[in-house]
């Protein structure tokens, strides 16, 4: 059950993807462009998910449990280190450069354009790269 939610909700995000345009990394790469082809609509696409997201996140974490889980899934630390700020630089520098995030270029994948494959390749490499030097870095002490 677990498998099909995921499933359906992956679904439901793609579609949500598409039909609001942002699988298209010019659209996104004009949202970045303030001083020539400006379009905002990347910025009502966000206002859209936060209506949803923020009430729903209030209804959900109000119960007791999650339906389809033991416990809740949430980080356990609020401590912004350097981690942190060296992840969000390389996604923001990289969704900038490439026009695509993570979730907007699984979607993309349907469209068969070269760049995506490119894009995803490139995900790969850096989620291995991070996870090799992860397990090679300075020792890690706990939370």
């Amino acid at each position: 059950m677990r498998l099909a939610s995921a499933f359906a909700i992956g679904l439901i995000f793609g579609l949500g993807i598409s039909v609001s345009g942002m699988i298209d990394p010019a659209k996104v790469l004009n949202f970045f462009d303030l001083a020539g082809t400006w379009d905002p609509s990347l910025a009502f696409v966000m206002a859209g998910a936060l209506a949803v997201a923020i009430p729903g996140y209030r209804l959900v974490l109000g119960r007791p449990l999650p339906t389809l889980a033991p416990r809740f899934e949430l980080p356990d630390t609020r401590r912004i280190d350097q981690r942190l700020i060296l992840g969000s630089a390389a996604f923001g520098i990289g969704w900038g450069i490439a026009g695509y995030c993570p979730g907007g270029a699984l979607p993309a994948l349907g469209t068969g354009e070269p760049s995506v494959f490119v894009f995803i390749a490139a995900l790969i490499v850096g989620m291995l790269a991070a996870r090799w030097l992860q397990t090679r870095g300075p020792a890690r002490k706990p939370a």
